[in-house]
């Protein structure tokens, strides 16, 4: 008798004895062991002005770091800043209320050819999340989430195409971090 396929690891596949700190981490071909790392980036001239790296697959938890490492780096929170789906949660758009930065975080996943990246799911009115979907929805094409594709996409592009970066070399999560560093640190060298 086969078993049934699951769309997620066994609990026994998420032991790495190579890199405990590791995790494994959805892809869209599957999944990794690997670890989840962050750039945010100066929209005039695609300057990595922040990173982060964790151990997590969920951007969620990552807006609130990207946004402190900014201020520590910068001295002033951005006026402007967006983000893609994966960082759509109602603390983090009380995030950007409360720090005054105007944001523009995907609600949903933008299929090409579509005005908005908003969620096709319905939102419980008056929420923040339903907010900005009905703020992405009105700006379309004109949106300034759309701009994202053209100066955070391009970054990692050059990170993973350019200079063939394709995944860590050394071992646990603060030697993982230092790498990450360095390789937004030769990015902005370039």
């Amino acid at each position: 008798k086969s078993k049934p396929v699951t769309a997620e690891p066994s609990d026994k596949a998420q032991r790495n004895f190579t890199d405990p700190d590791s995790r494994v981490m959805p892809t869209k071909n599957g999944f990794i062991q690997g670890y989840n790392a962050q750039a945010a980036v100066d929209g005039a001239h695609q300057i990595i002005v922040a990173h982060t790296l964790t151990n997590s697959p969920s951007d969620q938890a990552q807006l609130a770091p990207l946004l402190d490492a900014i201020k520590a780096n910068l001295g002033k929170n951005p006026d402007e800043a967006s983000a893609d789906a994966g960082y759509c949660s109602q603390a983090n758009l009380r995030t950007l209320i409360r720090r005054r930065i105007e944001g523009y975080v995907a609600t949903g996943r933008q299929k090409h050819g579509t005005k908005a990246a908003t969620t096709k799911r319905k939102l419980k009115s008056g929420t923040l999340v339903a907010r900005m979907s009905t703020k992405l929805k009105r700006a379309g094409y004109r949106s300034r989430y759309r701009l994202r594709k053209q100066i955070v996409e391009p970054v990692f592009g050059q990170i993973k195409q350019a200079r063939g970066f394709r995944q860590f070399l050394l071992r646990s999560i603060d030697k993982v971090k230092a790498e990450w560093a360095m390789i937004c640190i030769a990015h902005n060298l370039a």
